[in-house]
């Protein structure tokens, strides 16, 4: 796979993928890249137009609430923000999100 980025998410507390989160992906110009949602396996694909800074917002307390997880409102992590950098279009970025309501890893997977 060439370029791009794919996301993975995983609720760990659960051992399910995080199937219906809410995710949006800005590229490096603020360009609203990605306003989606999961798939059943928890993935999701963006693109990277331009090497810099991206965003992506994970929107983990409204996600979890709408599972039934007794989370408060405001939720302990509500919508963790993940700033990564792009350098080389030509490579891909895999960004496997490991989550429970109380904490979480992002890390630039090798996928």
């Amino acid at each position: 796979m060439a370029g791009g980025i794919s996301i993975h998410v995983y609720d760990v507390s659960r051992g399910v993928p995080a199937a219906g989160l809410h995710v949006e992906v800005r590229g490096p110009d603020g360009k609203l890249l990605v306003d989606g949602r999961t798939a059943g396996a928890g993935t999701l694909d963006a693109p990277t137009p331009l090497t810099g800074l991206y965003e992506a917002l994970f929107h983990i307390g409204d996600w979890y609430r709408a599972q039934g997880v007794p989370v408060s409102n405001p939720a302990f992590l509500e919508v963790v923000p993940y700033r990564f950098g792009v350098a080389d279009l030509a490579q891909h970025y895999h960004l496997p999100l490991k989550m429970t309501p109380w904490g979480f890893s992002l890390f630039r997977g090798g996928a």
